[in-house]
């Protein structure tokens, strides 16, 4: 095997996209993802049946596209990596079973992969010719990041993590996360009381722009003292975040224009919704990144493809002296290249790999990086 620019096949199936992707070392061949969303727009959410047989479908064309426009073959693959958790058990399952057999039948070496430190492993991918950073500020060339103590912020229809990474491979710290509902989660369900379908939060966005964000003051979650406490002595939820009540006061609001006979403001309410997300958001990520000593901070995640997310979190940022990296908007959401590229990352630092005697682990914790190695695995590596 090259440890030193392993050629790796990453396959992500954590909720509704199939994606394959192939990286060199730290450079990305191909991205190759295939959606599911569109089966879903009916139910106003994912079903997880059909997002599993979505990717029983998807599978095989996308590996064989990936394949095609990397210009490689199985036999050149080095290693392979899978999304193991956290995710939809049955989505995992059928991008773990299909990892497994692509293991067995080709001999190659797997590592199964934490979600969300492969969004984190994204950003260490060298950029692709043409490929500007998707910052808000001024677009500049991307760069890999490489800091010893990189902060990440990951805000996704299931997750909203504020992170510490020492180290990649084996050193993830959880600082904060939301205690209940995520942010893409509190989008999608303030757009179907707004009445605005699914997925909500590219509606809301795009609705907010026309509103008025100081018409309506919505709560900040967990921003009390008794919460935040202090630097000296933390309170509990210090840097977690809740948006449950957020969305109930949205509900609420509506309920009090109809019963009133007004018309419902809805890009009004749209806009104060999303400041409150997005302004509670920034505020606890930046004060954790500050309180310990995080200076590069990454954003990640399908809800950084907001624009006021990425305006504001780029705002605070450069005011509190931290450096912000947002990779392009394609490997923001879920991607089989950031399965790859955390499993290169793996090999490169000698992590063994984890065989094939794990189970798919819905609510895999983030400081869990990888599968740990069996003792099979071991044999199987030695020989």
């Amino acid at each position: 095997m090259n440890r030193s620019q392993p050629l790796v096949l990453g396959i992500e199936s954590s909720c509704d996209e199939t994606g394959v992707g192939i990286v060199r070392g730290t450079d990305l061949l191909t991205n190759t993802v295939s959606s599911s969303m569109e089966e879903h727009v009916r139910f106003g959410g994912v079903i997880p049946e059909i997002a599993s047989r979505a990717h029983l479908d998807a599978f095989v064309p996308a590996l064989q596209a990936a394949l095609a426009e990397a210009d490689v073959t199985l036999d050149e693959i080095d290693a392979i990596a899978v999304t193991s958790g956290p995710g939809l058990a049955g989505a995992l399952m059928v991008g773990v079973c299909a990892a497994k057999a692509l293991a067995v039948a080709t001999g190659k070496p797997l590592y199964a992969i934490n979600h969300l430190v492969a969004h984190v492993g994204v950003g260490l991918l060298n950029p692709r010719p043409g490929v500007e950073k998707a910052g808000a500020g001024a677009a500049k060339p991307a760069k890999p990041i490489l800091p010893e103590n990189l902060g990440a912020l990951l805000v996704s229809g299931g997750h909203t993590e504020i992170l510490r990474i020492r180290s990649i491979t084996d050193d993830v710290e959880l600082l904060g996360s939301t205690i209940d509902d995520a942010a893409g989660e509190a989008y999608d369900k303030v757009a179907r009381i707004l009445g605005l379908g699914y997925p909500g939060g590219p509606a809301i966005d795009r609705l907010a722009r026309e509103g008025n964000a100081k018409a309506i003051r919505f709560p900040r979650g967990l921003t009390q003292p008794k919460y935040m406490g202090t630097a000296e002595e933390p309170g509990r939820h210090r840097y977690d975040w809740s948006f449950s009540g957020l969305k109930t006061a949205v509900a609420r609001c509506v309920e009090q224009f109809e019963a009133a006979g007004e018309p419902v403001p809805v890009a009004d309410i749209a806009a104060a919704f999303q400041e409150a997300v997005v302004d509670v958001i920034t505020s606890k990520a930046v004060l954790a990144c500050r309180e310990r000593g995080i200076t590069d901070v990454l954003l990640g995640g399908g809800v950084a493809a907001n624009s006021r997310l990425r305006q504001l979190t780029e705002q605070r940022c450069s005011a509190a002296g931290i450096t912000l990296h947002v990779p392009p908007l394609d490997l923001c959401t879920d991607n089989g290249a950031m399965v790859a590229a955390l499993g290169a990352q793996l090999v490169m630092a000698g992590i063994e790999p984890s065989g094939i005697n794990f189970a798919p682990d819905s609510s895999m914790p983030v400081t869990t990086v990888s599968a740990p190695a069996t003792d099979t695995a071991r044999a199987s590596a030695s020989a």
